[in-house]
C-alpha cells in the first residue's frame, strides 16, 4: 500500500489548526523550539515537558529563599502542601477542601494510605489488587502484607486490558479490608470504573486506594461525588512537576477524624514546634504529612494546575481521547503489523496507548537517537503518551512515521 504523507501531513495539520487548546502548546519549554532535537515526545505520560510559567515561578521560590530564609517558613511554606493541595483538589481531583495534601513519594505516600486504612478495618484479612497493577503498588502491598499477616487476592488481567467491575466484584468478599487499582492502567491505558468498584466494594464493606498516577490530568476526576476513601498519585507526568515532583494524598473527610498514618512525623503533630512527648495528630489532611516538606519541587505543580483550570479538564480529556484516537488510525494505516494493545473503546481508555511488536526493545533507542520520544514496557511494548497541552497532532505523525520507518517499512 503506498501512502501519501503529504496528504497526512496536510490532515494533521488542519486538526492542529481546529485544535481549541492548540496555543497552550507555546507555554511549554521545547515544544515548538527550532533547536531542540526532540522532534516528536510521546513520552508526557512518564515525564510532562516543563511551562514556562514554571521555571519561573521556581526561580520567584529561589528568590524568596534567598531573602526571606528561615522566615519563608512562617510566610508561607509550612501551609504549601496544603494551599497546593486544596488547588489541585478543586481543579483536577474534584475533591472539596482539607482532603489533599502534597508532600513524599508515590511510594511512600502509598504505603501511608495503605497502612492507615487497614488499621480501620482491623477484622478482615484480605487487600485485593490486580496482577498487572504498577510494580511499586504490587510491591508495597505485598511488602504489608508480610508485615500484617495479610492474603492477597490477585485479580489476573489482561495486560492489554485491565480491572473491569464484573472482576472486581468476584474478588471482594467480606473478607476485603482494601481494595487497590489504578485510575488508568499504567500499561494498557485502560480506564476503569472507578465510581462503580468503589461502590462495589462498599456494598462488601471494603475501603478503596485508587492510584491516579496516570489519570491525574488527563481523564476527569471526581472522588468526592465517587466517594472514594483514598488516592494517590504523582505530580510529574500530566501536572509537569518535573523530574521527582512530590506525590499527593487524598483522604475523604469522613476519615480524616479515624485515620492514623504510620509514618509519624513532626510536621504531622497537632503542634509541631511544641516539641513534646508523643505523636498526638494534627487536625485534617496534615496529620498525613510526616516531615519537612520538598518546597521546591511541588512549586511547579501550580502552573499547570492554573493551565488545566483555565483550559477545562473536560476540554483536556477532549484532546486526550482525540490524540491517542489519533495514533491508533495512524498506527493501523502505517503499522498494520503492530497490535494495539490498548481499549479501542474511547470511554474506557485513558491518556495513553501501548503498541506490541518483538521488535520495539531494539527500536526503542533508535527512535530516542533520532529525537522520537516514546517509552518501552516489556516485554514488547511501546507505550505513546500525548499530553494533551503539549503534544500536537504534526508531532504525533512525525512519531508514527519514524516507527514505521525503523520497522522498515
Amino acid at each position: 500500500m503506498t501512502v501519501d504523507f503529504h496528504e497526512l501531513e496536510q490532515a494533521a495539520a488542519t486538526l492542529d489548526e481546529a485544535d481549541p487548546l492548540h496555543a497552550y502548546r507555546s507555554l511549554f519549554h521545547g515544544a515548538d523550539d527550532p533547536g531542540s532535537d526532540v522532534v516528536s515526545y510521546l513520552d508526557g505520560n512518564s515525564l510532562g515537558r516543563p511551562t514556562i510559567s514554571a521555571t519561573e515561578a521556581i526561580a520567584a521560590a529561589v528568590a524568596q529563599w534567598s531573602g526571606r530564609l528561615i522566615r519563608g517558613w512562617d510566610e508561607q511554606w509550612m501551609d504549601l502542601p496544603l494551599t497546593i493541595g486544596n488547588r489541585l483538589g478543586a481543579v483536577v481531583l474534584g475533591a472539596e477542601a482539607g482532603q489533599t495534601t502534597i508532600g513524599d513519594s508515590t511510594t511512600v505516600l502509598l504505603y501511608k494510605l495503605a497502612r492507615g486504612a487497614l488499621a480501620m478495618r482491623p477484622a478482615r484479612t484480605e487487600i485485593v489488587l490486580d496482577t498487572d497493577n504498577f510494580p511499586t503498588d504490587r510491591y508495597v502491598l505485598e511488602g504489608i502484607a508480610d508485615e500484617l499477616g495479610l492474603d492477597l487476592r490477585w485479580i489476573t488481567v489482561d495486560p492489554s486490558s485491565g480491572v473491569g467491575l464484573e472482576a472486581a466484584r468476584e474478588a471482594i468478599s467480606e473478607h476485603t479490608a482494601l481494595v487497590v487499582l489504578s485510575h488508568v492502567a499504567y500499561r494498557s491505558g485502560f480506564l476503569a470504573d472507578a465510581e462503580a468498584i468503589t461502590r462495589c466494594a462498599h456494598d462488601a464493606g471494603a475501603l478503596v486506594l485508587w492510584d491516579l498516577c496516570h489519570s491525574a490530568g488527563s481523564v476527569p476526576i471526581e472522588l468526592d461525588s465517587w466517594n472514594v476513601d483514598f488516592a494517590v498519585g504523582c505530580t510529574y507526568k500530566y501536572l509537569n512537576g518535573g523530574p521527582g515532583s512530590p506525590a499527593f494524598a487524598y483522604v475523604a473527610a469522613e476519615h480524616l477524624d479515624s485515620f492514623r498514618q504510620p509514618i509519624q512525623g513532626w510536621m504531622g503533630r497537632r503542634d509541631p514546634f511544641e516539641m513534646g512527648p508523643g505523636f498526638v495528630p494534627a487536625d485534617g489532611i496534615r496529620r498525613v504529612v510526616s516531615g519537612t516538606p520538598a518546597i521546591l519541587g511541588m512549586i511547579a505543580v501550580q502552573s499547570t494546575i492554573d493551565l488545566i483550570d483555565r483550559a477545562g479538564v473536560r476540554a483536556v480529556r477532549a484532546k486526550s481521547v482525540q490524540l491517542t484516537g489519533y495514533l491508533i488510525d495512524l498506527t493501523r494505516t502505517l503499522l498494520p503489523e503492530v497490535r494495539i494493545a490498548s481499549p479501542l473503546d474511547a470511554e474506557r481508555r485513558g491518556g495513553h496507548i501501548t503498541l506490541d511488536h518483538p521488535a520495539f526493545r531494539d527500536v526503542t533507542p533508535r527512535l530516542w537517537a533520532r529525537g522520537v520520544i516514546p517509552d518501552f514496557r516489556a516485554p514488547q511494548g511501546l507505550r505513546l503518551g500525548p499530553s494533551p497541552l503539549s503534544t500536537s497532532f504534526a508531532e504525533a505523525l512525525v512519531g508514527i512515521r519514524a516507527i514505521a520507518e525503523e520497522l522498515g517499512r
